[in-house]
């Protein structure tokens, strides 16, 4: 009885079961793997996990060596990408003996939408604690540059030889560069004048930009959706924002031989999650590139200031991108692997 039930029971199962041999190959997949694969069972059996999976953040070595070692396999947060589709995992794998041969059990449970609730909320609090940490240094900042500043002025009054004024000039000089530090620290504290406009002539301008500052070998691809209602919004800082990350993506592709890619995608949303609250409808727009990846390391802190993964960056551009954005009741988000980074902007639809 017991053993006529079991492909029944598994069959059933809400968690993805996969069964691999020891080539890594596919032997079996229950119903809700294939729902989580959005594959049918057809085009998976017989195929390796390698040809299947385009990245995975788990050395795939590990889940083969469970089989010489015969020790269980666990990792609560695995990413895994099938056909340029990102998916977060809980991931157990066991070895199991059956009818003489070795194979590896692949429970797999997804963690998307906990994960992206968790860190939108956890994104939303560390954000303000950053504003609340550079607000305070940069009036701390300013204070005494101002005197700084000040003194330099006075002093270049008083000098008795005006060969001496070029180094008062530089202390003025560089009292104002830190000043203008600052102030992109700081921020636009407040939305600006508001309309009505489309979103899509705000990418053009930004994609005219990007095409005159950088050579020929970049391409910049458009998938608009001509349906997308207008959006309430400061024009100004809301192509600051887009200007801001679509740079960030040239500047990395510069360094590739071949050039790259970037994609400027338009889309409706419904339902999302945006600022611990769900919006009705609202604009998603996508800024997606064939660059390198954001390093793992700085993925988790990336919209702080002074976060960078290029050498020669100032780390304050995406860190401003989502001041404006938050301002706009709006939010950013980004998942990247080798070969592939999408930032993702959502803007509510009054």
């Amino acid at each position: 009885m017991t053993t006529a039930f079991t492909p029944i029971i598994i069959d059933n199962l809400v968690t993805a079961i996969i069964l691999l041999d020891e080539h890594l190959t596919i032997r079996y997949v229950n119903p809700a793997a294939e729902q989580l694969l959005s594959s049918s069972k057809r085009r998976l059996l017989g195929i390796t996990l390698p040809e299947l999976l385009q990245y995975s953040s788990l050395d795939l070595d590990l889940i083969a060596a469970t089989l010489y070692s015969g020790q269980g396999l666990a990792d609560s947060d695995l990413a895994f990408v099938i056909d340029e589709q990102r998916h977060l995992l809980a991931l157990n794998a066991s070895p199991i003996s059956w009818q003489k041969e070795l194979f590896v059990m692949l429970e797999l449970k997804p963690i998307d939408q906990q994960r992206r609730i968790s860190q939108e909320l956890s994104q939303l609090a560390q954000q303000q604690a950053a504003k609340e940490l550079v607000r305070g240094l940069a009036h701390e900042i300013k204070n005494p540059l101002g005197g700084l500043r000040g003194a330099a002025q006075l002093l270049e009054k008083a000098l008795p030889d005006p060969s001496y004024v070029e180094y008062t000039q530089m202390i003025i000089e560089q009292a104002d560069r830190l000043r203008n530090l600052v102030d992109r620290l700081l921020g636009p504290q407040r939305p600006g004048i508001r309309k009505t406009d489309n979103i899509h002539l705000i990418l053009e301008k930004v994609r005219q930009l990007i095409i005159l500052e950088n050579d020929s070998n970049l391409v910049i691809e458009r998938d608009y959706d001509p349906s997308l209602p207008e959006i309430d919004m400061d024009t100004e800082q809301l192509e600051q924002a887009l200007l801001n990350i679509v740079s960030n993506a040239a500047h990395v592709l510069k360094k590739q031989q071949n050039g790259g890619i970037i994609k400027l995608k338009t889309r409706t949303a419904h339902q999302a999650l945006i600022q611990g609250k769900y919006t009705r409808i609202a604009a998603k727009i996508e800024i997606i590139d064939n660059g390198p990846g954001i390093p793992a390391e700085i993925q988790d802190t990336l919209f702080y200031p002074m976060v960078t993964g290029n050498a020669d960056g100032t780390g304050l551009g995406l860190s401003i991108s989502q001041n404006l954005i938050d301002q706009h009741n709006g939010k950013i988000e980004v998942i990247s692997w080798p070969g592939h980074t999408n930032f993702t902007i959502y803007l509510p639809i009054q």
